[in-house]
């Protein structure tokens, strides 16, 4: 569920099948790599650790990480 958009970082609550925005944003900032990534373009991100990937990629590398 998307809240009205502004411009700069939203806050999301992710979920096991979607998130939901808890503060008006256009965008989240990769937890591994810093860059933005527009809310229409989410796709990967960790429940248990609440925070975003830009790629499968980074996803798979933080979540087998461990860290």
């Amino acid at each position: 569920m998307l809240m009205n958009s502004s411009t700069g970082p939203a806050r999301l609550l992710y979920g096991p099948n979607g998130f939901r925005q808890m503060t008006p944003g256009d965008h989240v900032v990769c937890a591994v790599t810093g860059a933005p990534i527009p809310l229409d373009m989410l796709r990967y991100w960790s429940v248990e650790r609440q925070e975003p990937y830009a790629t499968a990629e980074i996803a798979t590398q933080r979540l087998m990480s461990g860290a």
